[in-house]
């Protein structure tokens, strides 16, 4: 018999309204931040919040995971421990951690036994740093966004841990858990959940001598990640879950996005069904849209390093013009008049979408549509489409030939706010003597006895039994199936029968939150680190982190750069984005190896230094 083999989608919530939605529209999982310790400082729950979110999912075998990704200092591992213990009693199924301390209170038994998630903070990137994780007893790790579909595989086939990777949103140009720019600049650090995304700055490229190369460029600006063409090839890998990015992002965009992944994970388990495939979590997805990510925020988008380094004419990964949303693209600039202009193709355009365009100092500019000509407007035929002209609330200097991107659609957003999309679970209905049994597509049943009278009229009570029990309505069910195998039929009036079938609904939904079983955490063990020094970029920040990497053969010679150590002369941050590739200076094309510096809007400079045998560059502070 083939093995069975889950599939999850990993879906963010930056609330209870968002992680509701994603429920309904698909996820398996979410992931969400408690009120403290998470990467997300704006992306706080309540404890509350989260259990009624956990109540919630579990009704559909979704999984609910907590983020506490951020280093702690001694104070605050003591908070974080107690707010662990909190979430287990609220049934939450895992935390999502970066700091080592919590990895020794969990060595010392100072922790229940909820399951532990080693976050792609941790800097997850090798198969020894994998190794490490899976020997102390840790199930599941989130690799880094920027390995390869060959890398993932090599990983994946020599271990036995779960592997989860990132296939949607937004990329930090910096390997995660090794960006310290944003503190260097503000006091900021994205180790401690307080990014000012220092990356999407302008900055210029200079050399040593003074020259500018790039001049008020978003030169660490990534485009955002969209893996949904690699699926099939991250599942070979050996992925198990795919994660969606976005704690930070609104409710329209959790739906349009987790139902784009749903259908198409959807598809690959009916077509690999055989293989041993299935769906993680309960229910059918019943949706009333068609998804689009490309009408959600984004940056435009990119498959990263999956496929390794591609030549520049194949894929950009970076966008050097915007680190804004520039939506779909929709088509060029026929000509423009006055006060508005015309696009050449057929479209459905509204008053007040935002429409945006690349201007002459190739900075992105945006704007609204203040009306369409022609009033109702819904769409425009081939025959008369070069008339229909686009009025904006104030006329950009736009010229014929502009590609012009829509990054607000009106429409398709009150679709999204307005849609009924629903998670229902299958359930059949078994008709006994004097006996009601429900059972649902996980096998959960239950019975409810009643008292009836001989129908006088067999088959008006069968149809009565049968029109009640359809009437599911706005519950967690869907009618799979009804079946009668009484020796004779009862009368009930509709009102008892309607009565019965909600009161085994709710049993039912009882019985299955009675039955979900929370995958507990094995014992936390220690092994050999893959290094036995480590200096700021391990990211201790607590005496207890420093003592687990001393148990696992690691001396730790400094303390993290939140500490407060001397910056200068530091790496700030290591990028397998090369600006010198991405302005085809590469060095190994022979081209001069002279000094280049970012400097930022505020006259700051950073050096760069290449590290081509392994294609990566570093920032250094100054």
């Amino acid at each position: 018999m083939e093995k069975i083999k889950y599939l999850e989608l990993l879906a963010p919530a930056q609330n209870k309204e968002c992680a509701i939605a994603a429920i309904n529209y698909g996820a398996d999982s979410i992931y969400m931040g408690a009120n403290l310790y998470g990467a997300r400082k704006n992306a706080g729950n309540s404890l509350s919040d989260i259990e009624d979110v956990i109540n919630y999912a579990h009704k559909f075998n979704v999984k609910i995971y907590i983020t506490l990704n951020t280093i702690l200092d001694d104070n605050e591992l003591k908070g974080a421990v107690e707010l662990i213990n909190k979430l287990h009693k609220i049934h939450a199924d895992g935390v999502i951690i970066q700091d080592f301390g919590i990895l020794n209170e969990a060595y010392m038994g100072n922790l229940p036994d909820i399951k532990l998630v080693a976050s792609t903070q941790c800097d997850i990137r090798t198969l020894d740093k994998v190794k490490f994780f899976e020997n102390i007893g840790i199930k599941r790790v989130i690799l880094a966004r920027e390995l390869s579909l060959k890398q993932i595989k090599e990983i994946s086939d020599s271990t036995d841990i779960e592997i989860e990777t990132f296939i949607h949103g937004a990329l930090c140009v910096s390997y995660s858990g090794q960006c310290y720019l944003s503190y260097k600049i503000g006091g900021r650090s994205a180790n401690r959940g307080e990014c000012a995304q220092a990356c999407r700055k302008k900055y210029s490229l200079i050399q040593e001598d003074g020259k500018i190369v790039a001049k008020d460029k978003y030169l660490l600006s990534m485009k955002d990640f969209m893996a949904a063409k690699k699926l099939e090839e991250l599942i070979n890998a050996g992925v198990t879950s795919f994660k969606i990015e976005g704690r930070l992002k609104d409710v329209n965009y959790i739906k349009n996005t987790v139902s784009y992944y749903r259908k198409l994970l959807d598809e690959i388990i009916k077509n690999r069904s055989k293989e041993g495939f299935r769906q993680l979590s309960s229910g059918k997805i019943f949706t009333d849209f068609d998804a689009d990510p490309k009408k959600s925020f984004n940056r435009d988008f990119c498959e990263y390093f999956l496929e390794g380094r591609k030549p520049l004419s194949e894929e950009k990964i970076f966008n050097f013009d915007a680190p804004n949303s520039k939506g779909e693209y929709l088509g060029r600039v026929k000509e423009t008049g006055k006060n508005y202009f015309k696009l050449d193709r057929e479209l459905q355009i509204m008053p007040q979408d935002g429409l945006c365009f690349i201007d002459k100092n190739g900075n992105l500019n945006g704007f609204l549509v203040n009306s369409v000509k022609a009033a109702g407007l819904t769409k425009i035929s081939g025959a008369d489409k070069s008339q229909v002209e686009i009025y904006p609330n104030i006329m950009p200097e736009i010229k014929a030939g502009s590609k012009i991107y829509r990054n607000k659609d009106v429409n398709f957003e009150n679709i999204l706010k307005n849609s009924k999309t629903k998670r229902r679970i299958a359930v059949s209905f078994t008709i006994k003597d004097n006996s009601i049994e429900a059972i649902d597509e996980n096998k959960n049943h239950v019975i409810l006895n009643f008292s009836g009278q001989d129908a006088k009229n067999p088959e008006s009570a069968q149809k009565n039994w049968l029109s009640a029990l359809q009437k599911i309505g706005e519950s967690d069910f869907y009618l799979n199936d009804i079946d009668f195998i009484w020796k004779k039929p009862y009368f009930l009036p509709i009102s008892e029968i309607n009565r019965l079938r909600r009161e085994i609904l709710e049993k039912l939904i009882q019985e299955r939150i009675k039955n979900y079983t929370m995958e507990a955490q094995a014992p936390v063990k220690t092994t050999q680190f893959p290094k036995e020094t480590g200096d700021y970029r391990l990211n201790v920040h607590n005496a207890e982190a420093k003592d687990f990497y001393k148990k696992c053969g690691c001396n730790i010679l400094e303390y993290s750069m939140e500490s407060g150590i001397k910056t200068k002369g530091r790496e700030l941050m290591r990028t397998k984005h090369c600006i010198r590739y991405a302005l085809n200076m590469c060095l190994k094309n022979n081209n001069r190896a002279d000094k280049l510096f970012l400097k930022d809007e505020k006259g700051e400079k950073y050096e760069l230094e290449f590290d081509c045998k392994h294609c990566e560059m570093v920032i250094k502070s100054p």
